[in-house]
């Protein structure tokens, strides 16, 4: 959750609060969210609430993404998280959601020139290429960081046919993506959210510094 004052053109952060609620680990094959997860995700659209307790309706935008549009059959979560937040959640298509990543990305970390930008989620992948503040491509494919574990690492052993196996389903997945993009020349790229941090910490432990450079 980010609370900030537009100036212009210009967001200036006010408060900001994150908590690791993993949503997509609840998702089951029915439709609906396991019972635990849903409370934690209540117990934390709860502290939200209270952040927000004294901004008006009309400021406040509160969005759901892949996990709650795959869980469809499940509206008595959508009506618990609405009161825990005491705003209306809106569940946004894969291109909104792309696009809000983008324009997040942007304000972070202004850049005029054409760009690739890569948000991981939890259910979920997200690859934009924009120029600027415009998004001129963008992706919203059905593989994340959770959804991935759960299927290919349930136990957690990270074996090499599971490497395989999960490479295989990346690779089917990014198919018409990557022919799309293939020839939009980027400049630069970025990621966003949490498993890019996690890579981004890794690196840093491991080689002095997050930047990526490839060979």
């Amino acid at each position: 959750m980010v609370i900030a004052r537009a100036q212009g053109h210009e967001l200036t952060v006010i408060d900001r609060l994150r908590e690791p609620v993993r949503l997509a680990e609840g998702l089951l094959p029915d439709g609906t969210l396991d019972p635990n997860v849903q409370a934690r995700a209540v117990d934390c659209l709860k502290r939200f609430g209270e952040r927000l307790r004294e901004l008006p309706a009309g400021q406040v935008r509160a969005v759901g993404t892949n996990t709650l549009r795959k869980a469809s059959r499940d509206l008595g979560f959508r009506s618990r998280a609405k009161d825990a937040l005491g705003h209306a959640i809106e569940i946004v298509s894969g291109q909104e959601e792309a696009r809000l990543i983008y324009q997040g990305i942007c304000h972070a970390q202004p850049y005029a020139g054409r760009r690739l930008a890569v948000d991981i989620g939890g259910g979920s992948t997200e690859i934009i290429v924009g120029a600027g503040l415009e998004v001129l491509r963008a992706h919203s494919l059905y593989m994340g960081c959770v959804s991935y574990s759960k299927r290919f690492f349930p136990d957690g052993a990270l074996t090499r046919d599971a490497f395989r196996e999960a490479e295989t389903a990346v690779a089917l997945e990014l198919r018409g993506a990557r022919e799309e993009l293939r020839g939009m020349h980027w400049e630069t790229s970025i990621g966003s959210s949490g498993t890019i941090n996690a890579i981004s910490e890794l690196l840093r432990d491991s080689q002095g510094g997050p930047e990526i450079t490839l060979p």
